[in-house]
């Protein structure tokens, strides 16, 4: 057993100590009371109240229609669950992006009223100015790089990002200068593994990978992906370690057949 499990609250000091300590990191996300408490219990470093509870929760296409009230009020349950982990919030599209005055505002909110522990915003050096308020002001950033959900319209897909020398380039300064700025950890998303290798190996601050490979310090997922409960979601980078689609569709039929054939409830489950 790591001697970080037996740490009673992780911090973003603790994640430091566990790159140094070469011992992984891990991170699910989690956005509701329920689901924290179980993630939580499961022994997870790091819960993300990530912008894909557009996707997951409420059923868009993308992360972008997602607002901070929605993240605040997704943030507010999560925290109630959580004993241990290390909370993390991503900062939605357009809460940060125009200017750092916006983007400190729209931290700060999140810190007040869902009393979460850090906030996560995507980009480089185009959104320095903004971490560069946040940082100041105390709050804990996380960065994004790679594959950024909410440029996807800039993008055009999903596919892996910094495959050519020149984007390559451009994120491990990217990753140099969000160390700079005073992050405290950065999440590589869907880059080839040799370049996570390299910009993990070449800041002191910890990388989170998604499909980045195993050299990254940490790995995170989105929690419906893990547990299957996404059952047409099915990249590379993903390891599915239940089947909830077919569990949940499976009771919940069985139910239907309980009720419809009078079985339920029988007389030990009448009062």
């Amino acid at each position: 057993m790591s001697v970080h499990s037996e740490i009673k609250k992780i911090t973003t000091e603790t994640l430091r100590k566990m790159k140094f300590d070469k011992e992984k990191i891990t991170m699910l996300t989690a956005y509701d009371y329920t689901m924290a408490k179980m993630v939580d219990a499961g022994g997870v470093d790091a819960i993300l109240v990530g912008d894909s509870a557009s996707n997951v929760m409420a059923g868009f296409e993308t992360t972008l229609p997602i607002t901070l009230d929605h993240m605040i009020y997704h943030a507010q349950c999560v925290v109630r669950g959580v004993d241990r982990a290390l909370v993390v919030v991503d900062l939605p599209f357009g809460s940060y992006q125009s200017n750092p005055e916006k983007a400190l505002e729209s931290a700060v909110r999140i810190m007040k009223e869902s009393e979460a522990h850090a906030i996560k915003l995507e980009g480089g050096r185009e959104v320095e100015k903004s971490i560069k308020k946040i940082v100041n002001a105390g709050i804990p950033v996380m960065g994004h790089l790679g594959l950024t959900p909410q440029s996807i319209y800039q993008f055009g897909t999903y596919r892996v990002r910094a495959k050519e020398d020149e984007e390559a380039d451009k994120l491990l300064k990217d990753a140099k200068l969000l160390q700079d700025l005073g992050c405290f950890a950065v999440v590589l998303e869907k880059i080839p593994a040799a370049l996570a290798k390299q910009v993990s190996e070449s800041i002191s601050i910890p990388t989170i990978g998604i499909g980045a490979g195993p050299d990254c310090d940490g790995q995170v997922l989105v929690y419906h992906d893990m547990v299957g409960m996404n059952k047409d979601f099915s990249p590379k980078f993903l390891r599915r370690y239940l089947d909830l689609y077919t569990e949940i569709t499976g009771a919940v039929s069985q139910y239907v057949k309980d009720v419809k054939s009078a079985d339920f409830p029988n007389q030990t489950e009448s009062y």
